[in-house]
């Protein structure tokens, strides 16, 4: 076995009823999101370059493409099934064209039937409420996925974009899994209280845009290149002043990484995974290339003085801008540096 195989083979986490590699495959900008996705074939070609690298963990949502990349996955994955670590969720789905979060149980039952049948599946191996309906008790939501579980269709529940409060009150119902909610060098808000929270409970978090939505990556130098309906064009770190002085925390990234050999990705990848065993990462592409270099990360240790380095030269003190704008920050439940 050589040198990269076994820090692989070494490096994996509990999700779940699993053990995976902390490095998994964000699915959503391949149907959604962030201006016009990629075509069907290509995206597929990406899905097989992501097993080809031994990529476990694949996560897609009912909402993603309204349901196209559910599809996509079902199509492309499920003859690889018994190789990979399905997660997808519910309680955000299009409706009429619409986005729509619904956490009553009938309509959670109805989003868990549809995405066992869009990705071929006769379970889901995590399944989160994607987002608290707070118009329904958290506790009748998570109950419904308990009995999901009870009757096979899933193997583990989480939830996404709550607090550290929420998952408690969750977790007395059925045990949660994973939380998954934005974190990043530049996105510190699971610190406030949620990386202490799981792990306390033995609940894995699962970090959804760990490169910034590309900022990290340090290739996305004008924001005004975002095609029209790219979300990022509402997020007010985004916006073409607060972005400009974003991009200024960057040329010492850059600095650190060629000093190490590595990409300004890698780097913010591998100090990620440094924040916890318990912490996984999905970064999301749509290129092969970049794919492969995220992956890769796995390979990379950094020091503590190299972590500390990196926490000092980004984080929310420095950067401009909220993640999200206010309509959706008041939609969601987890804890903000700004409360």
């Amino acid at each position: 076995m050589n040198p990269a195989t076994q820090a692989r083979a070494g490096a994996r986490r509990s999700l779940g009823p699993a053990q995976v590699l902390p490095i998994g495959l964000g699915c959503m900008n391949l149907s959604h999101a962030y201006g016009v996705p990629p075509a069907p074939e290509q995206a597929g070609r990406l899905l097989l370059r992501a097993l080809d690298l031994g990529v476990e963990l694949f996560d897609t949502a009912a909402l993603y493409g309204f349901g196209s990349n559910e599809e996509l996955l079902g199509r492309v994955l499920a003859p690889h099934r018994s190789r990979i670590f399905l997660a997808s969720k519910g309680g955000m789905a299009g409706v009429d064209g619409k986005r729509v979060i619904d956490g009553r149980p009938d309509t959670l039952r109805r989003n868990c039937e549809d995405s066992l049948r869009r990705l071929r599946t006769d379970v889901i191996d995590l399944y989160y409420l994607h987002r608290w309906d707070k118009s329904v008790p958290l506790e009748d939501s998570v109950g419904l996925l308990a009995d999901l579980v009870r009757e096979g269709k899933l193997r583990s529940i989480g939830l996404s974009e709550v607090s550290a409060a929420s998952l408690r009150r969750a977790h007395a119902v059925h045990p949660i899994a994973a939380v998954q909610n934005e974190y990043s060098l530049w996105t510190r808000n699971p610190e406030i209280a949620m990386l202490d929270a799981c792990r306390e409970l033995g609940v894995a978090l699962v970090a959804f845009s760990p490169l910034g939505r590309g900022f990290l990556g340090a290739r996305l130098r004008e924001v005004d290149s975002l095609a029209p309906t790219d979300i990022r064009r509402a997020m007010p770190r985004f916006a073409p002043a607060a972005y400009a002085q974003n991009l200024q925390l960057l040329a010492p990234l850059e600095a650190l990484a060629a000093e190490l050999g590595a990409t300004p990705a890698q780097l913010a990848l591998a100090w990620l995974l440094a924040q916890g065993e318990h912490v996984i990462a999905i970064p999301g592409t749509t290129r092969e290339q970049h794919l492969d270099e995220d992956f890769a990360a796995l390979e990379l240790r950094l020091d503590a003085a190299t972590l500390q380095r990196l926490r000092d030269m980004i984080h929310d003190g420095n950067v401009r801008g909220a993640r999200y704008a206010p309509a959706t920050l008041a939609e969601i439940d987890s804890e903000s540096f700004s409360d």
